[in-house]
């Protein structure tokens, strides 16, 4: 069977690899019709950005799930943009009262942070890398953003599972979901709490935040966003990181090189995120009638931006398929979107990336993978990212 007749959003060995399916997309053209779900897929950088770019013709209210979301359809004689401007509120749009111009960072806190959990786990010599520090990290910098008390964030972590970080635990893993299972209660008491007696901190913004109407939101719908918010700052930056540590468990001399040229950490950055995009893809809604490269896309039908294939555009990167840490041209991956609807959080993801293995790499040496062929990729169509990462290392410093 042809790779592209198979389903991208539910094929198993596709979520698992899908880089024989990128191929296959930039052979195929800028364009095409996926055959299960009929989303229109792009997987070129400049079809994807014209895309990005076009808000007449383009709608983004779909973006985080696309086929998932059922959009209402169009009374006779009403248009797409219609629709969706009468009936917004219907429809799942996590920042639509929401748009801080930017995210205060605590470098000191990410750096402290980073050393007290390796200080944890250093003299183990064998860990889940995600359990004992791609997890907690990623968790204790967002709660901290968001102005999670400091003095809560242990009970944070201990939604995580705790001392289930240890290799072979079989605890390990799922224990994770109950950070997500806890978050509704605690920011509900604590967003009623900053509507009382407002604060500093993102929380507070949000509990303070209304409608263009003047409306104050329901508690409810502002916890959603605090959660949605909670969950993607923590989830993709944990997977980033996770495939930055499995690139130096497989690359000794790159450890190396790194390490010799600290400066150069930046840029593996950006080639992690280019070859393994924490998000696949990101979805539009036609609002008319359009033409992409060619291709007819009918208003109501829904685009999918292929970042992971965009990542490897052989228009844009030379040999795309390999990880080069020297790449000239990493930062010009879309991983974090572009536009209006860059991500907010790509410079605390960079710097948590940075920092995170500026100091790994400082006091960890003889990286390697415990059992390479055993690694598994999160079944989800939107986000790639490891499941675990068992790994052995002795303490450097």
């Amino acid at each position: 069977m042809n790779v592209l007749e198979r389903d991208f959003f539910t094929d198993p060995e596709i979520i698992q690899d899908p880089t024989p399916y990128y191929r296959a997309l930039h052979d195929q053209g800028p364009v095409m019709r996926e055959p299960h779900k009929g989303v229109f897929l792009l997987s070129r950088i400049d079809e994807i950005l014209a895309v990005y770019g076009d808000k007449e013709r383009f709608s983004a209210i779909v973006g985080p799930l696309g086929p998932l979301i059922s959009v209402p359809e169009p009374s006779e004689g009403e248009s797409w943009a219609e629709v969706i401007e009468r009936r917004r509120s219907e429809i799942a749009l996590a920042g639509r009262f929401f748009a801080p111009n930017r995210l205060k960072q605590n470098e000191d806190f990410i750096l402290t942070l980073a050393d007290r959990l390796i200080d944890e786990f250093a003299d183990r010599g064998e860990v889940d890398f995600s359990a004992v520090y791609a997890k907690p990290f990623t968790l204790l910098v967002i709660a901290d953003l968001l102005g999670v008390p400091r003095e809560d964030h242990e009970t944070f972590r201990g939604w995580l599972g705790g001392e289930s970080a240890m290799v072979g635990d079989p605890q390990g893993g799922p224990a994770g979901d109950e950070v997500f299972a806890n978050l509704e209660p605690y920011f509900t008491a604590y967003i009623e709490q900053r509507r009382a007696s407002s604060g500093d901190d993102m929380l507070s913004r949000l509990a303070s935040a209304r409608f263009s109407d003047g409306a104050l939101p329901e508690v409810v719908d502002i916890v959603r966003i605090a959660s949605i918010i909670f969950a993607a700052g923590q989830e993709t930056t944990a997977r980033l990181l996770l495939a930055g540590m499995r690139v130096l468990c497989e690359q000794p001399s790159l450890v190396e090189e790194l390490r010799s040229e600290p400066g150069l950490i930046p840029n593996f950055v950006e080639e992690c995120l280019r070859l393994e995009s924490p998000i696949k893809g990101s979805f539009r809604l036609a609002l008319h009638d359009t033409t992409i490269s060619g291709v007819d896309v009918p208003a109501g039908s829904i685009t999918m931006a292929v970042i992971g294939a965009a990542n490897r555009d052989p228009r844009v990167f030379e040999n795309p398929d390999v990880f080069d840490a020297r790449r000239s041209n990493a930062r010009s991956n879309i991983a974090f979107g572009h536009g209006e609807h860059f991500c907010i959080g790509a410079s605390l993801a960079r710097v948590e990336a940075r920092i995170s293995f500026e100091r790994l790499l400082a006091r960890l040496d003889g990286m390697q993978l415990l059992n390479p062929g055993a690694l598994s990729y999160i079944e989800s169509f939107i986000v790639r990212g490891l499941n675990d990462l068992p790994m052995r290392f002795r303490r450097r410093s």
